[in-house]
């Protein structure tokens, strides 16, 4: 794996990588939401190793009309406003709402990427890496060309075919460890 520096991009899922994930359901609200212990020192780090740091997640329970818009709304400000207030970032984030499992938008195919490519027209996809704890993460990232980081929170003894994953590790702040040191 090669070592990222201020040039670089940062992708992040977020159910299962930032958050716990909940098991066979979605986060409706923020009361349900939950930070992983380490993530948060984890992305201020990276907000000193990192040009972008953008959040791409699925959001197939908007689409059920089980979790409200204005909901996932509100997860992402207050998500967003205690990352920054652990004193790190995130630059954007994108979601995808739609229940087709083809839809271009959704992962595994690389429409997120492309939508965060037209808002940052310097993002360089193989200057770029994603983080992320499910198989459609890893097929993202290779879709669109970049470095991929599978995150063992949710399936631990997954393994990988070697061409999805250039890296497994624990937790992010594992990650941030080995790219700060």
């Amino acid at each position: 794996m090669v070592k990222p520096d201020n040039n670089w991009t940062l992708f992040l899922d977020r159910d299962g990588v930032i958050n716990i994930e909940k098991e066979n359901d979605y986060i409706h609200t923020w009361d349900e939401f939950v930070f992983y212990h380490d993530a948060l020192d984890a992305i201020q780090k990276f907000a000193k190793l990192f040009r972008r740091i953008i959040i791409v997640t699925n959001q197939k329970g908007v689409g059920k009309g089980l979790t409200k818009e204005e909901d996932l709304a509100v997860i992402h400000q207050k998500m967003t406003n205690a990352i920054e207030t652990a004193g790190g970032r995130i630059d954007a984030i994108f979601y995808c709402t739609d229940i087709n499992d083809d839809s271009p938008c959704r992962k595994p195919n690389a429409g997120m990427a492309l939508q965060a490519q037209q808002h940052f027209p310097d993002i360089n996809f193989s200057h770029s890496v994603i983080v992320g704890n499910n198989i459609s993460d890893m097929e993202f990232g290779r879709n669109a060309g970049m470095h991929t980081v599978f995150l063992r929170t949710t399936q631990p003894g997954l393994v990988l075919p070697p061409a999805l994953a250039d890296m497994a590790v624990n937790s992010l702040a594992s990650l941030a460890e080995i790219w700060t040191h």
